[in-house]
């Protein structure tokens, strides 16, 4: 490989919420921490070398996207998912939560029904609790080891709701989405005119022997009714930069998004966030193929080394990101005994399942978008905790 993934570097004193805010978190300032959904990895070196290079200028004033910021998503998505916008149609956010939360408040109005489908990443509840719209669930079935989508109670569900909020590569069951699947998906969202907000900031992590859909380029009638959030953050580590970007092709759903932003002034964005999203885009597809190839064989050590070590430990295995789901259900423990036994014995911080909503009793999730040694030494702690606790596993 030409980058050095395996580099172990020192994220302490850095305000890095993964690392100093383990006393906080997790009462624990000693856990080895695998939560947050960044990298553990070096930005790759021509980011950074735009960003130093932008930040040489002595003024750091009012700025706008310059016409090459938009190039380059233009041309990454044609190239990357076959996905041909246009300039107009995107726009900027300061991150995709945030963008979520905009999209609840702008496109829908208080008691509208909105679809999510647990067990998913937990911002989605709170997109639509804490702006008096109604929580409706459409859980996804776990069979055989694979998640999908409970499609007989989602044609229900959708003849009264307003919209539905996709995770599309799925966080945290690591699913990408079918073609298949999403077309059936389309067809329900059209017959019942579903506002459908598509979470796509892990389209550019799908683990090799996969591939990523886009859920607006499936279905031309579907275009109309889609608001799509795609981002660098999550792909190339720029997650403190918040920066995202909101694709909306219809111009009613647009200029209804825009005009909401530019009321709360925070359409301007980060100029540091603009420059790092371009030299992203425009020079990063080498870095991120062998990435992806490095977080594959993590996902695979993990896989062999719990089946060899730790067999009653499940893990769902993922087709995209780099966080994998793991049931360890066999034990038997309540979900806070089994956040606080990982937290106190196995000294390792995860996320709990129970966060995700329904599903997700029984799990945890685990970033592995980090050094193979710092995956070798929480398996280790791991496995110690449970073979303390527990029947040994080998």
């Amino acid at each position: 490989m030409t980058y050095n993934f395996d580099k172990i570097i020192d994220r302490v004193e850095t305000s890095s919420v993964k690392y100093d805010l383990r006393q906080l978190i997790f009462k624990n300032p000693d856990v080895l921490p695998m939560w947050v959904a960044d990298m553990d990895f070096e930005t790759p070196e021509f980011i950074r070398e735009a960003i130093i290079e932008r930040a040489r200028h002595p003024i750091y004033g009012y700025t706008f996207r310059p016409d090459a910021y938009y190039q380059a998503i233009i041309n990454w998505l044609q190239k990357k998912h076959n996905w041909k916008v246009e300039k107009e149609w995107i726009l900027f956010s300061p991150g995709v939560v945030p963008a979520l939360n905009f999209a609840v408040l702008a496109l829908t109005n208080p008691g509208d029904e909105i679809i999510v489908q647990p067990p998913v990443y937990f911002p989605f509840f709170t997109a639509v609790k804490e702006h008096n719209r109604q929580l409706i669930y459409n859980q996804l079935k776990l069979e055989n080891g694979k998640y999908s989508i409970n499609f007989d109670q989602l044609e229900q569900q959708a003849q009264t709701a307003r919209m539905l909020i996709l995770c599309n590569p799925h966080n945290p069951v690591g699913r990408a989405w079918t073609k298949d699947e999403l077309i059936r998906l389309a067809e329900i969202c059209v017959k019942n005119n579903l506002l459908v907000l598509s979470d796509e900031i892990h389209a550019d992590l799908v683990l090799p022997g996969n591939e990523h859909n886009v859920f607006a380029a499936i279905d031309s009638a579907l275009a109309s009714n889609i608001i799509t959030m795609h981002a660098a953050s999550k792909t190339f580590n720029l997650a403190g930069m918040a920066s995202s970007s909101v694709i909306i092709k219809d111009e009613t759903l647009r200029e209804q998004f825009k005009s909401y932003i530019s009321r709360l002034h925070v359409d301007m964005g980060n100029l540091f966030g603009f420059v790092a999203t371009q030299a992203a885009f425009e020079k990063g597809e080498s870095w991120l193929d062998e990435v992806l190839k490095y977080i594959a064989a993590n996902v695979a050590w993990v896989s062999s080394f719990l089946k060899q070590n730790l067999p009653r430990v499940k893990m769902i295995y993922p087709e995209a990101t780099y966080l994998i789901w793991l049931d360890f259900s066999e034990f038997g423990l309540k979900d806070n005994e089994l956040k606080d036994f990982i937290i106190s014995k196995a000294s390792v911080g995860l996320n709990s399942g129970i966060d995700f909503g329904p599903g997700g009793e029984g799990f945890m999730r685990m970033n592995v978008a980090c050094p193979r040694k710092t995956i070798e030494e929480a398996f280790e702690k791991i496995f110690n905790a449970f073979s303390d606790s527990f029947s040994a596993d080998r």
